[in-house]
C-alpha cells in the first residue's frame, strides 16, 4: 500500500483530500500544516509520496520542497488553486512532480499519483545519468592531468604515458583513475 504524507497548507479542512486518498486505497500517514519542518518529517515518516494541498505555494513551502527533493527525493504532488504559470514553474524547479490546479476528485487521484511517481522515477534516472557523466568527465580530466605529469617526469609521449598508467592499473588490479590519483598525489608530495 502506498504511504502518503499529506500536508495541508490551506485554511479549509483537509478532510476531502484525506477521504479521497483513503477512497483511492492509499495509506495517509499524517496531516499537518507547513509550520512543520518538512525535511525532518519526511526523514522520520519515510512516505512513498508527499501531497501538499495549498491555496498558493509560498516561498517557505518551496524552500522546504527544494530541501526534501535534494536530500530525500520523493514524488511530490501539489494540489493548488494557483494557476499562475510562474508558480507552476517554480514548483516544478523546486522538485514537485505534479502540479494540479482546481479541485480533487477521488477517481482522478490514483492516476495523478501514478503519473507523478512515473515522472519522479524518470527524473531520478536522468539525474543519475548526469551525475555519472559528470563523474566520468572529472575522472577523464584527472587522468589527463596525471598523463601530463608522467610526460614531464619520464620524458615520454602521450601514448607511452597512457600505456604506463594502464599497465600499473592492471598489475595492481586498480582502476585507471586510482593510478592517476596516485601519480597526482606523488607529484604534489614531491613538489614538482
Amino acid at each position: 500500500m502506498l504511504r502518503v504524507l499529506l500536508i495541508d497548507d490551506t485554511p479549509r479542512k483537509v478532510g476531502r483530500l484525506r477521504a479521497a486518498l483513503i477512497e483511492a486505497g492509499l495509506e495517509v500517514i499524517e496531516e499537518s500544516g507547513l509550520t512543520i519542518d518538512l525535511p525532518e518529517r519526511v526523514e522520520v515518516i519515510r512516505p512513498d509520496v508527499i501531497l501538499i494541498d495549498t491555496d498558493s505555494p509560498s516561498r517557505d513551502v518551496m524552500e522546504q520542497v527544494v530541501v526534501v527533493s535534494r536530500d530525500q527525493p520523493r514524488p511530490i504532488v501539489m494540489f493548488t488553486d494557483d494557476n499562475n504559470p510562474d508558480a507552476m514553474r517554480q514548483a516544478i524547479r523546486a522538485g514537485v512532480s505534479a502540479y494540479i490546479v482546481e479541485g480533487i476528485q477521488a477517481q482522478r487521484l490514483k492516476p495523478i499519483l501514478d503519473v507523478a511517481m512515473a515522472r519522479f522515477e524518470s527524473d531520478q534516472a536522468i539525474r543519475a545519468q548526469l551525475q555519472a557523466r559528470d563523474q566520468q568527465l572529472v575522472e577523464r580530466k584527472r587522468i589527463e592531468l596525471a598523463k601530463g605529469m608522467l610526460i614531464r617526469m619520464r620524458s615520454c609521449n602521450e601514448q607511452e604515458a597512457y600505456t604506463l598508467m594502464r599497465r600499473q592499473a592492471m598489475s595492481r588490479q586498480q582502476k585507471l583513475i586510482q593510478v592517476a590519483e596516485q601519480i597526482i598525489a606523488m607529484n604534489e608530495l614531491l613538489g614538482q
